[in-house]
């Protein structure tokens, strides 16, 4: 299947590593629907992409809201009748960095497992008969490296002592589901992946006005696109940082 036929659709995408993961599928020709919770947002942010050329879509859409997914997986349906890769990009950190891991407050926790898990599978849920509408579709779940446990217990790595506990064991969760998921479409043409998109400079990492990161959104947004475009003989069921293969 040419990328130039390809419909994708990215959560979270009115900025940041979304937006340029939008960018980048779009740049590949892939019709790209640009997902934000501000419908505003998302029609700004896709004018200003259509205006470069680029075949790029807004839409609504809300990962915590069950009637905010189901009109956008129905939008979807209206207007093309399938999608071939969705991106669950949405994701929120609001951990208190000055408070230890048993310090957070439950409301914390549930809010932060509203977007990051719930939201995610919720939106691959009502979105999978569309995929298996396409006759080769591929989900990217964005994780990071945090959700790895074996990186937490390493005393070598450098996320030993990084415990914003509710973002990561929220990632650590995106990882289990992507393994489970794999596992039930293994038959099917469709591949689940979860990845790392790298220590990037996003208003996610920032610390007050400052931006925290190695990395430039661009190349935070690679991975995500890798996976997003294998072939049918690619991976499925992994856990990856561009073709690097992360541990659990």
């Amino acid at each position: 299947m040419s990328t130039s036929s390809r419909i994708a659709l990215v959560t979270g995408s009115t900025r940041g590593i979304g937006l340029e993961t939008v960018r980048q599928l779009a740049e590949a020709g892939v019709h790209t629907l640009l997902a934000g919770r501000d419908r505003d947002r998302a029609v700004a942010a896709a004018l200003k992409l259509q205006a470069e050329g680029l075949p790029v879509e807004a839409i609504a859409l809300d990962v915590t809201d069950s009637a905010s997914i189901a009109g956008a997986v129905e939008a979807v349906r209206a207007r093309h009748g399938r999608l071939d890769i969705l991106v669950n990009n949405a994701g929120i950190a609001i951990d208190d960095v000055s408070l230890k891991p048993s310090q957070q407050s439950l409301d914390t926790w549930r809010t932060t497992f509203d977007t990051n898990v719930f939201g995610l599978i919720a939106t691959t849920n009502a979105f999978l008969p569309l995929l298996h509408a396409s006759p080769s579709a591929r989900i990217v779940n964005v994780s990071s490296l945090l959700g790895s446990i074996q990186e937490h217990l390493n005393p070598d790595s450098f996320i030993y002592d990084f415990k914003v506990p509710a973002y990561n064991v929220s990632k650590t969760a995106v990882n289990a589901w992507t393994v489970q998921l794999a596992h039930e479409l293994r038959e099917s043409k469709i591949k689940v992946n979860t990845i790392h998109p790298g220590y990037v400079r996003t208003d996610m990492n920032r610390n007050g006005d400052e931006q925290n990161g190695e990395l430039e959104v661009a190349d935070g947004a690679r991975t995500s696109v890798r996976l997003a475009l294998i072939d049918d003989a690619g991976p499925t069921g992994g856990y990856f940082y561009l073709d690097q293969v992360l541990p659990w």
